[in-house]
This record gives C-alpha cells, structure tokens and sequence, in this order.
C-alpha cells in the first residue's frame, strides 16, 4: 500500500523532495489546492502537479529530470534545412487559452487529458498574473503549434505542448528556448523523459542537482526587459542559424 503524505491549509509546505516515491517515479503528496500561492511555491522546489480527472491533486518530482540547456539545443540536420524555408510565425502570449485549450485535446483513443478544468483555469490565472506564458506558432492566421508553461526568476518550467502539423511543436519548444537564452534563463524544465525531446537535446540531470539550480535560478530577478524581450523578430529560420549546437 502506497502512503503519501496530504497536503494541508498551508500553501508553502511540501516534504522534502527527496522523499518521493520511486514507483511511480517522483509522486511526493497529494491535495492541497491550485492556488496562486501554492502552484508557485511548489514549481520553485521543483515540484508540480499531475493528476487524472477523478483523482486528487497528485503532486510530483521525478529523478532524474529532463532539461534543456536553452544555449545548446541540438537541431537534427533535416529539421535545420526545413526551419531554412518554414513562413510560419511565432508569437508570444497572445493566445494562452487556446494554446492550453489545444494541449487538453484528447490525444488517446479512450479521450483522456491530464489538463482537467480546473488545471486549465489555475494556469489561466497564473497567466493573467503574468507568472505563465505561451509560445505560438501560426501558419497565416491558423495556430498549428504551440507551448506553455511558468516562469519564476530565470527559470522556465514547461507543462505541455501541442502540433496540429508536422514539426509545429518542434518550432514552439524551439522558439522558446531560444527566447529564454536571450534573456539570460538558462534552463528549460521539461519534466520527464521521452524519446522526442531526447532528439533536440533533453538531458536527464538528477533530481538532487535539479532542485539545486532551480533554487539558485528562480531567486534571481526575472530580465529587466520584459517577457517578450527574447523573442523580437524571431522567425523560424532563425532557429536553424547560429546559436545551435552543430550536429554530432
């Protein structure tokens, strides 16, 4: 029998990272709530939550963690050649509800999501409090792809992404990573590992290191110039340029 501790009124307590479960991998707690507060105080321990409709909020961190190194993204050769010729646009935070809308579109045969209503309005919220932000990419007036996630100092920490056409979400990650970089976030979060974002240089670090740069990273004021700042002029072939890591 699995016996988690519960969450209570207290928005800033959570146990010790390092007390989570090994299986299933990184499941610390569950309860609480998705407040502002809480939802904030989790991401900068390293935490986050991930739960099924049905089921109280679970809350977890993994060991090891997948992150990107915002500076050293690896962009396979063919990807690189079509980036060269991609019209595609990339915004920022000027479509959040349907970025997030489209990560909750059932992607399995039984229509299951993760993103249940109210984790879809906390995110909203932190959105509006400036505290989460998206990154879409359009083909003319259409969102075919796109990413969001929470912000705290000069760390980013990613939830879900979505494409609607071959290479779209590729873009948004991408693109966010490369706006991060200028701004001087150095880590992406990209929580657990999958083969997909092993292609474009995902990294396993372990959760004790982990929680250590986030600590450092999310204390550090946020970049003077504004979210959007990283982000001017991007296109896709930018993205294709220097800046990258070479191919190996």
């Amino acid at each position: 029998m699995i016996t988690l501790p519960r969450l209570g009124v207290d928005p800033l307590a959570f146990p010790d990272v390092e007390s989570a479960l090994r299986e299933p991998d990184g499941l610390l707690a569950f309860g609480g709530d998705l407040s502002r507060e809480r939802l904030l105080a989790a991401y900068a321990r390293g935490i986050f939550p991930w739960f099924s409709p049905g089921q109280p909020i679970l809350w977890w961190s993994p060991d090891p963690r997948l992150v990107f190194h915002t500076a050293a993204m690896h962009v396979p050769r063919r990807l690189r050649r079509w980036l060269r010729g991609c019209t595609w646009s990339i915004r920022v935070d000027t479509a959040f509800g349907e970025v997030i809308d489209a990560c909750a579109a059932p992607r399995d045969a039984d229509g299951g999501t993760w993103i249940t209503p109210a984790m879809r309005d906390a995110y909203v919220s932190l959105h509006e409090s400036g505290d989460a932000h998206s990154v879409e990419v359009r083909d003319g007036d259409e969102l075919v792809g796109g990413i969001y996630g929470v912000s705290i100092g000069r760390m980013f920490f990613g939830e879900s992404m979505f494409s609607r056409r071959d290479h779209a979400s590729k873009v948004a990650l991408l693109a966010l990573a490369h706006g991060l970089a200028a701004m001087g976030m150095p880590l992406l979060d990209a929580q657990v590992s999958s083969p997909h974002l092993f292609t474009l240089g995902g990294t396993e670090m372990p959760r004790r290191t982990f929680s250590s740069e986030v600590k450092r990273l999310a204390t550090l004021p946020a970049p003077a110039a504004g979210w959007r700042s990283g982000f001017a002029g991007l296109v896709p072939a930018t993205l294709a340029g220097p800046g990258v890591a070479p191919e190996t």
